[in-house]
């Protein structure tokens, strides 16, 4: 029982970036805070690099390997549905890349391919090719921080050359929209992909700038 309350210990601290305080973790664990420390101890003791201690909390440093994470039921679900949604609204790209993780995500899993057999589905409607054509080399955009021209076409089919800082994707019903910071417009504007007659994914960086980010414009919302 307490070999797996350690795994449980590793597991919820490479799963958080900040440190986790002691009583978190026995909250998490229906222990005590005392049991806690006594595991810290048993786990510094094994090797395992954590940084903290009570009162703190505790942080796992990167590069520790651990053996793969377990999930109960309903982690397993929510892991199951997410990757249909990418696999049934995604591009070619995604859904290759969703076949891969499932793949990854059966050769660990004590039960294999039966624990992914789970009566869960997404469906998704198609989009315009240029709109699935465009989801990946938008994705890259967005990681590499890299300006896109945009030809628009709005609703009244009125069609506008837009340079903008793309900063998100977002995947409704039947549609996916990017959410950019529109160097004409001087604010956040959200593009359908479907309306989207062409693009080009320029060489210019745009650096982080407070006010100008996919954070700052969910504090809108």
């Amino acid at each position: 029982m307490r070999t797996i309350r350690l795994f449980s210990i590793l597991d919820a601290l490479r799963s958080r970036r900040s440190a986790v305080p002691a009583a978190m973790l026995a909250d998490m664990l229906g222990v005590t805070e005392r049991t806690i420390y006594r595991d810290m101890a048993t786990l510094k003791a094994m090797g395992a690099p954590i940084r903290g201690e009570g009162g703190v909390g505790y942080i796992l440093e990167r590069g520790y390997f651990l053996p793969p994470m377990q999930f109960d039921p309903n982690e397993l679900d929510v892991i199951l549905l997410g990757i249909r949604m990418v696999k049934a609204r995604g591009d070619a790209a995604m859904r290759e890349t969703a076949e891969r993780v499932l793949g990854k995500l059966g050769a660990v899993l004590s039960e294999g391919e039966r624990s992914l057999n789970r009566p869960l589905l997404a469906v998704g409607k198609a989009s315009s090719a240029l709109g699935q054509d465009a989801l990946s080399p938008l994705r890259d955009a967005i990681r590499k921080r890299r300006k896109v021209q945009l030809s628009y076409a709005d609703m009244q089919e009125r069609v506008s050359d837009r340079l903008t800082r793309p900063l998100g994707l977002t995947a409704f019903e039947s549609v996916w929209v990017l959410t950019a910071w529109c160097e004409m417009r001087g604010g956040f504007r959200n593009f359908r992909l479907d309306r989207i007659r062409s693009y080009k994914v320029t060489e210019t960086r745009f650096p982080m700038e407070p006010g100008k980010e996919f954070q700052d414009y969910l504090k809108t919302l």
